[in-house]
């Protein structure tokens, strides 16, 4: 069988009758018509293609009936104009579960005034661990004895019958509700330069991130300067820390706020907005 003859009977399933040569006229407008059309079938085409593989993401409020379980606050939340040292981090809610100064899954990284970061790596701010630290820095200038057990300044608890750094004291002031006052008159602060070092993070920048485990229920969390500790059940923000008053420029930008895991076309209202103190509106010490 040739090809010939196979052209010759895809012909005769032609249905569509064809007009004579002689009646037709070939014009420009027509081939313009033609090649408009051809382009806008295109188009439909294409657009109907995509709408068709897109995937629709509706939104629905339900009430969850399940109970003890937990959820993640995901947090991103730069401070330009405010150290990590001077910041913490709490969450309370209705069922009178409180978080005091969260470090757990919450990085700080330290950030120059203009916003570049000052470590290459972020940091845990851990009782323990700048404990660690500080004992380390210490040893440098004054040998100290492992096995020694300083005094908490009348703050000694079940929790901290010890406190050897700065941190410990601040630590044990917290858990009693007292506000740390004055550093100048706590020897272990004195001996790590606690008042120099508050004060050259007041040049520095912070950003925080990671994630808290919070209850299902209704409640709040907030960053503020300060240590936070309860005193006759009221949440306080211990700003003493510093000798004499400061201003405090609690300009924010927040990368990223979102409650629970993301998904694919989660849009969360308070991702990529700032909150700029103007003048007036600083926290006044």
């Amino acid at each position: 069988m040739s090809f010939e003859s196979v052209v010759a009977r895809l012909k005769s399933f032609d249905a569509y009758p064809k007009t004579l040569e002689d009646f037709r006229t070939k014009t420009y407008g027509g081939a313009i018509i033609t090649m408009v059309s051809a382009v806008i079938m295109a188009i439909l085409f294409l657009s109907e293609l995509n709408y068709f593989l897109s995937v629709d993401v509706d939104q629905e409020l339900i009430v969850d009936t399940m109970r003890g379980q937990k959820m993640k606050i995901y947090v991103d939340i730069t401070f330009p104009k405010i150290g990590c040292s001077l910041l913490s981090m709490d969450a309370m809610d209705v069922s009178g579960e409180s978080q005091i100064d969260v470090i757990s899954n919450i990085f700080k990284q330290r950030l120059h005034l203009d916003g570049t970061p000052i470590d290459a790596e972020e940091e845990k701010h851990d009782i323990a661990d700048n404990a660690k630290k500080q004992v380390e820095e210490v040893k440098n200038v004054t040998t100290l004895d492992p096995n020694r057990c300083e005094s908490c300044y009348g703050a000694e608890n079940s929790k901290l019958s010890c406190c050897n750094t700065c941190e410990q004291v601040r630590e044990a002031y917290r858990i009693k509700g007292w506000a740390f006052v004055n550093s100048e008159t706590i020897e272990q602060c004195k001996r790590e330069g606690y008042s120099k070092k508050m004060k050259n993070s007041q040049n520095e920048g912070c950003r925080m991130y990671g994630f808290l485990l919070v209850s299902k229920v209704a409640g709040n969390f907030h960053i503020a300067p300060g240590k936070s500790f309860q005193s006759s059940h009221v949440h306080v923000h211990d700003l003493n820390f510093l000798d004499g008053g400061s201003t405090w420029n609690t300009s924010h930008s927040i990368a990223h706020i979102g409650f629970g895991d993301d998904y694919p076309g989660l849009v969360n209202p308070l991702d990529s907005t700032e909150q700029i103190a103007k003048s007036g509106t600083s926290t006044q010490l």
